[in-house]
């Protein structure tokens, strides 16, 4: 995972010694890295953008997403604002020169975000959703080789089924027609929120871009970090627990038909857990 700022510390600026880095390290041992690039945060104290973008030329660059407490819980790029997506596009072409090919493949972040126009006047529900889908292109556009992928699994201003406005079937939508892959974080084979958002279009869908699932911190356990019960922080696994890898595997592959799984590094679920699973491949 690399934030925006990481990569463009200065206006104009590229600086992608990091990434070189680290897809030079894994070539010595004959793999591969997917790359997901951050524009939003999920802790007030971290942004994701450039410094440049806090500006009025740029209508703030982000703001403040909130939970459903009320409560802040990081900032967001304002997708939704041209000036915000052009900066993005060049930085997506940027990239592409130097890592189509050579990567395997890069996904944007998810498009769940706490956001309304009480707390960004600019913003609108088909604002955003059209911000999107012009991010999707301009990956697209840049990455003719390497795998593009876009994380689907929710968009305010509907909840799936019952208010249903066609956004997110719309990326779905969108995705398959130019040809960008279909992803999401969370892999909850239980929670309804879930099921009933990307899990149902992954599955009810016939794509021939590629599908990828995360397995995200809390998913071990059947929890996310959004869950108020759950502290994520605290959480240093329980004794005798369920192993559930099997089953997220077993989801994944045969109900959604994933290409892609993205398991956290979350001790000590990835070692107990995962690594034991995956010895014999």
């Amino acid at each position: 995972m690399y934030s925006w700022k990481d990569f463009e510390p200065q206006k104009g600026q590229y600086d992608f010694s990091i990434l070189k880095q680290d897809y030079e390290y894994l070539k010595k041992y004959n793999k591969k890295i997917f790359v997901q690039l951050q524009d939003v945060t999920f802790n007030p104290a971290n942004k994701a953008i450039p410094d440049y973008l806090f500006t009025d030329e740029y209508e703030g660059g982000a703001t403040l997403q909130y939970n459903d407490e009320g409560k802040p819980e990081g900032w967001v790029a304002k997708r939704w604002v041209k000036k915000v997506r052009e900066r993005f596009a060049l930085l997506l072409q940027a990239l592409g020169k130097e890592f189509d090919g050579k990567i395997e493949g890069l996904n944007l972040q998810e498009t769940a975000i706490g956001i309304s126009s009480k707390s960004s006047p600019e913003y609108s529900q088909q604002g955003y959703l059209n911000g999107l889908k012009e991010n999707m292109l301009a990956l697209k556009k840049s990455f003719r080789l390497s795998t593009t992928m876009i994380y689907a699994n929710f968009i305010p201003g509907e909840w799936l089924p019952w208010d249903d406005k066609g956004y997110l079937r719309s990326i779905y939508q969108y995705g398959e027609e130019i040809g960008v892959g279909l992803g999401a974080p969370d892999l909850m084979v239980t929670t309804k929120a879930q099921l009933n958002h990307a899990l149902t279009l992954m599955h009810e869908g016939h794509y021939t871009v590629p599908i990828g699932i995360a397995v995200q911190d809390g998913n071990y356990i059947g929890k996310t970090g959004a869950e108020a019960d759950y502290k994520e922080y605290d959480d240093k696994g329980k004794i005798k627990h369920q192993n559930i890898v099997p089953l997220l595997h077993g989801f994944a592959k045969d109900f959604l038909r994933v290409k892609y799984m993205f398991w956290a590094n979350q001790k000590p679920y990835f070692e107990e857990d995962l690594m034991p699973c995956l010895s014999g491949d």
